[in-house]
């Protein structure tokens, strides 16, 4: 994994947008193989308004005592999954996004220690930790390319791993991080077109 290309990348920030965010994308090295790497996410509770059941990476909106972004995604990591601050190390950032609930979120790419990691009973069900191997293995991706009500055309990503599917904005930032930081890319052509009105997959359409 190429931690150096995160860390070099000039990441493009977004402004404007009616509240912030960040997150924290957790990297995980299994002890003892520096080649083993994995990506922890959260899967959202369902009673949450906003994205129930999702998989997300822990993170939330900055509250007025977060003196920059990078304290808002420790501070709600810590909430979240129980991250030391000071355990996390900070690769570098990914570009930031816009989401339809008119946040900019601003993802950091973090390596945190291998070890059990306690979710939130108020925000998170469940803690997942996915291996990079699958995660950057095509036979556990798809996308499509539709009409958005709000972003227009966009291509949508979906990786199925364990059981679990990482889609939505997650997704959006999984595959800038799994490009810069590995091999992996994005295939040229979406797997298919689909129109407005069309299901999303079966994994996905009661999380929206």
């Amino acid at each position: 994994m190429n931690f150096e290309r995160v860390a070099d990348y000039d990441a493009i920030e977004v402004t404007g947008e009616r509240r912030e965010a960040a997150v924290v994308v957790p990297v995980i090295t299994r002890s003892g193989d520096e080649d083993d790497h994995h990506v922890l996410f959260t899967k959202r509770a369902d009673h949450l308004s906003d994205h129930p059941g999702q998989m997300s990476f822990p993170g939330g909106g900055r509250e007025p005592e977060d003196d920059s972004l990078l304290r808002t995604a420790l501070r709600e990591a810590n909430e979240e999954i129980g991250l030391d601050p000071r355990a996390a190390n900070v690769v570098g950032r990914l570009d930031d996004i816009r989401t339809v609930s008119e946040y900019s979120v601003r993802p950091f790419v973090t390596r945190i220690p291998d070890r059990r990691y306690q979710p939130s009973d108020q925000e998170v069900a469940e803690i997942v930790v996915l291996a990079v191997d699958d995660l950057t293995d095509l036979d556990n991706y798809e996308s499509e390319r539709r009409d958005h009500p709000h972003y227009g055309d966009i291509r949508l990503h979906f990786f199925y791993v364990d059981g679990y599917t990482v889609w939505g904005a997650t997704a959006r930032m999984l595959v800038q991080f799994l490009e810069l930081a590995t091999d992996w890319q994005m295939p040229p052509e979406p797997d298919r077109i689909a129109g407005p009105d069309d299901d999303l997959p079966p994994s996905v359409r009661d999380q929206v």
